[in-house]
């Protein structure tokens, strides 16, 4: 009976059903109140919806309405002993307006409430519904609009659904989120933020692209993009936050697109974790005096002593000069140093603010940077060798490194502070992550408090006349040094070359290898024509240098083109997901996670120290636990959230997790087997 009597009433339009509201309409809007029954039963719960149908260019809001607008408000005034619920709200679209970006609704859209409908009433009675709402439309300007709805629906001993409206339930129902199936975590600091979603059905067949709608305003950028890390398991989203926002937990919306384009909305709630942001943040002159002792340190990495080395040799050659000389040259060389910490500072607070997950060493993750750096070490690897000279002819013993000019010590400053990057000293890891949650200039003077401390060894010498004296004194021995010298850059070279393997594979070689021969000639033509010390050889030499120099750089998009290399084997060690990590603490299982790059060297000597040892080792085995590494090299904005989540800007990252722990154990950044055994509790 009741089957027929719904086919009966599907053949009534809405409004002589009872079901929708008269429509109120203006030029950019028809709105209307609609029920998903034809009739109300006592005690049981029913459903009222806001329908909206907009013109063409206009839009609407969602409850976050985004950088600009206002939602939708409905209030209802029902019978006694009836209550009803908040919106639901389907999952918005992001639309651009100007400048801004809102997040709401273009063409239709049904926001419905719930309503229960109290147990008191009788079949024969009648349910009237009266509701006042606003809106607000927009294209090329904003217009709030208003109207006055009212339903009466009949009270029967079933609810009867409307044939009519239900379908537009439905759709609606479609189109709203659901309940995350999957864990979320989230990290934020320094401007930037990041959210995780692991779980099963999270992967390349079943997420083409995602976006993430915050609850509430203010949280987040929303002209910035959103860059996404997929893996099997687990997806990342790197955020940008809203000036001055420091979030607890970020709410909201995860909307997901497959390759057919089909939508799918998630709500995710995260607390905003990681000991950067449970801690209370380092005060700036406490960031500052460990940038300065983290950057004398990093003198004594074996990134950096070579030029050190190097500098101190040019020093030696001046002793005999006056002081102010020496002075200025110390100066010359400390300015290339704080330049170029200028330089990278600036570089990184640029790529957070426009999206990027940028850390220490993030240009290593580029393989044409490491390339055009180990063509670097390479030419001056040739010019201690003698094989060419800057500035003077072969013979007088002058290289871009030790020749007295300014201009030569400034540029072994920015030499040294390239070849510093790949390296993290001590104290480092501290200030460069309280540096990147700070505003922009207080990032940048931490920055050059590590420049200051890099240089200090160097400017020390410089301005203490009497220390560069108790250096040896001119001689022979200089010119044999300066020769020697070549070799650790020979092997700065060839270690980038590695670093480049691990990135472009064989066809990455190939092309550096390539570069180096065709550079390598130039040069050597060059000190062809230094040493016949004609202006016409000369000129001839200068001309061979920029034509390898212009044959070796066209390489670079074949090096940009070459295919990512797969990620080394290590025994013992599977690679790192967020999803993994917490599969296995569900388990019970310990969890170390080793977070690093083949071109971190830091990295390269801890795991040759202290995770590859037997000790640690067979404790790992003994104790079942699970080696986690995640790779770097090229970087990856899922484990750019991991070391943001744990206070850190760069690479090495150590983390233990014992049996059952909330938190891992943070180790340093300088390992020993004896500090991973203590964190086992196996030492």
């Amino acid at each position: 009976m009741l089957r027929l009597l719904a086919l009966l009433l599907g053949l009534l339009p809405a409004a002589a059903l009872g079901v929708e509201s008269p429509p109120q309409s203006s030029p950019r809007a028809t709105a209307s109140l609609a029920a998903d029954v034809a009739a109300v039963a006592p005690g049981e719960a029913f459903r009222l919806g806001l329908r909206l149908r907009l013109a063409p260019g206009w839009h609407t809001y969602w409850r976050n309405a985004g950088d600009a607008g206002a939602p939708p408000e409905v209030t209802l005034a029902l019978p006694a002993g009836a209550t009803s619920g908040a919106i639901a709200w389907p999952a918005p679209d992001r639309i651009p307006y100007g400048p801004l970006v809102n997040f709401g609704y273009k063409g239709e859209v049904l926001l419905p409430v719930p309503v229960q409908v109290p147990p008191g009433l009788s079949p024969g009675d009648t349910f009237r519904i009266e509701a006042e709402a606003t809106w607000l439309v927009c294209e090329q300007v904003c217009i709030p609009e208003e109207g006055r709805f009212a339903l009466t629906l009949p009270v029967a001993d079933r609810a009867i659904p409307s044939p009519i409206t239900t379908s537009l339930f439905e759709a609606t129902e479609a189109r709203l989120p659901r309940p995350a199936p999957w864990t979320a975590r989230a990290g934020a600091g320094g401007g930037r933020a990041s959210l995780t979603v692991s779980g099963p059905g999270i992967g390349a067949a079943t997420v083409r692209d995602a976006f993430f709608f915050p609850a509430a305003p203010g949280l987040l950028d929303n002209t910035a993009p959103q860059p996404m890390t997929l893996r099997e398991g687990s997806l990342t989203l790197a955020l940008a936050l809203a000036p001055g926002a420091a979030p607890a937990a970020l709410d909201g919306t995860v909307v997901l697109r497959d390759g057919g384009g089909q939508r799918a909305a998630f709500d995710v709630s995260a607390a905003v974790a990681g000991p950067a942001e449970r801690a209370a943040p380092l005060p700036f002159w406490r960031a500052v005096a460990l940038a300065l002792a983290g950057g004398l340190l990093l003198n004594l990495m074996p990134c950096v002593f070579p030029v050190l080395a190097m500098k101190a040799m040019a020093l030696a050659r001046l002793s005999g000069e006056a002081r102010r000389a020496v002075r200025l040259h110390a100066a010359s060389y400390t300015a290339g140093v704080l330049a170029s910490f200028a330089v990278i500072g600036g570089a990184l607070i640029g790529l957070r603010q426009a999206g990027g997950t940028a850390g220490w060493g993030f240009q290593f993750t580029e393989p044409a940077f490491v390339a055009v750096m180990a063509w670097v070490m390479l030419a001056v690897a040739l010019n201690l060798a003698g094989v060419f000279a800057i500035g003077r002819p072969v013979g007088a013993g002058q290289s871009v490194a030790a020749r007295g000019g300014h201009a030569g010590a400034f540029a072994t400053g920015a030499l040294a502070v390239l070849l510093a990057t790949p390296c993290t000293a001590p104290f480092m890891a501290a200030a460069l992550g309280a540096a990147m949650a700070m505003p922009p200039a207080m990032t940048m003077g931490v920055f050059l408090a590590l420049g200051l401390g890099l240089a200090a060894p160097y400017a020390l010498l410089g301005f203490a006349p009497g220390l560069a004296r108790a250096l040896p004194r001119p001689g022979p021995w200089m010119e044999w040094l300066r020769q020697g010298l070549a070799f650790p850059m020979l092997a700065a070279a060839a270690w980038l070359v590695w670093v480049l393997a691990q990135q472009a594979g064989a066809d990455g070689v190939l092309w550096v290898l390539a570069g180096g021969v065709i550079l390598s000639a130039g040069l050597w033509a060059l000190g062809l024509a230094q040493r016949a010390g004609t202006g016409r050889g000369a000129w001839a030499g200068r001309l061979a240098v920029a034509a390898a120099m212009a044959a070796t750089l066209a390489l670079l998009p074949r090096l940009a083109a070459a295919p990512a290399a797969a990620a080394a084997a290590d025994p013992g060690a599977e690679p790192w997901s967020a999803a993994r990590v917490e599969a296995l603490r569900a388990e019970g299982r310990p969890v170390f996670v080793n977070a690093t790059a083949a071109w971190c060297i830091t990295c390269q000597v801890n795991e040759r120290v202290a995770l590859r040892g037997g000790a640690v080792r067979d404790a790992f085995a003994a104790r079942g636990v699970a080696y986690l590494k995640a790779d770097w090299t090229r970087g990856d904005a899922a484990i750019g959230a991991l070391l943001r989540e744990h206070g850190r800007e760069g690479v090495p990252l150590y983390l233990y997790w014992a049996p059952g722990a909330a938190e891992p154990a943070v180790l340093p950044q300088i390992l020993t087997e004896g500090l991973v055994l203590e964190a086992m509790g196996a030492g």
